[in-house]
């Protein structure tokens, strides 16, 4: 017995370190957005206090009310939302087409038109900034919602991710199968292949509702109506303040302007895990 235990001992110390590191690391992530909760709950003199306070206040509910006064955060908020939203739906809808098509369909210039694609990854998007806006004027879609949406509703590494998702999870024979059966090109892809890659659909919707809820630059150079401004542009606003800055209140702002992010990912957060991780495995 004591063999067996020694012969253990190596593999239970490894698996015990490894733990012991995951929890160092989660800890080591989750703390910046804890003491962001913890500053927003005191006055604006915490965040400069040595060594940093730990302790939550009572001035949450107080900071979000000059939030409040200082600019119109659930408008902002609901812009947000509703860009994200439009936009990963249609990124979801026209990157599983194209993986779709790139993964089980032969047709001239297939491989020229996915190493195009996959060469806009290396164009800074910076280069594309001006000609979009170009775009946005000739169509005079300037300070519209059309001209953050439009632009971003295709993605190059959308559609290499469904492609190559698409390639190991579907088997040429279930489409065959579905062919056999009287399905339709459309109808095939909306009932057996779709639900087939839910978890890859969930992956690259959280990776692009996040990136869309967080672009500042895109937004600030097309939207001028305040009205029309996303969260990123109003939390802007905060900053500037002849007084001083008021950390307690720009904390509590940033907080609740965080708070969907994890909501959606807790929401998707079981495919989204199920979608990084059976690529690797699917045959």
């Amino acid at each position: 017995m004591s063999k067996t235990f020694a012969s253990r001992k190596p593999g239970y110390l490894l698996k015990t370190v490894s733990y012991l590191l995951l929890i160092a690391g989660a800890l080591i992530s989750i703390f910046p957005f804890l003491w962001m909760f913890v500053i927003s709950t005191n006055d604006r003199s915490a965040v400069f206090r040595v060594p940093p306070t730990l302790a939550f206040g009572d001035q949450f509910f107080v900071n979000f009310r000059r939030v409040l006064d200082r600019i119109e955060f659930f408008q902002a908020l609901f812009n947000s939302f509703f860009v994200s939203t439009v936009t990963t739906v249609l990124v979801l809808f026209f990157c599983t087409l194209a993986g779709y098509a790139f993964a089980k369909y032969d047709f001239p210039g297939k491989r020229v038109l996915f190493v195009f694609v996959l060469a806009t990854l290396f164009v800074p998007q910076q280069l594309s900034v001006l000609p979009n806006y170009v775009i946005m004027a000739k169509l005079k879609w300037i300070d519209t919602y059309q001209a953050i949406i439009v632009p971003g509703m295709v993605s190059a590494f959308g559609i290499f991710w469904m492609r190559q998702y698409i390639s190991s999870a579907i088997h040429k024979e279930l489409l065959e199968a579905a062919r056999i059966d009287g399905s339709g090109h459309f109808r095939t892809f909306r009932s057996v292949v779709v639900p087939l890659v839910l978890p890859a659909l969930a992956t690259l919707g959280i990776f692009t509702f996040m990136n869309v809820w967080n672009d500042f630059f895109w937004p600030l150079v097309v939207l001028k109506n305040a009205e029309h401004f996303t969260i990123q542009i109003v939390l802007q606003q905060l900053f500037s303040n002849r007084d001083g800055l008021d950390y307690g209140m720009i904390m509590s702002a940033t907080f609740c302007a965080t708070l969907p992010l994890l909501i959606v990912f807790l929401f998707f957060s079981r495919w989204f895990i199920s979608g990084l991780t059976s690529g690797a495995i699917k045959s």
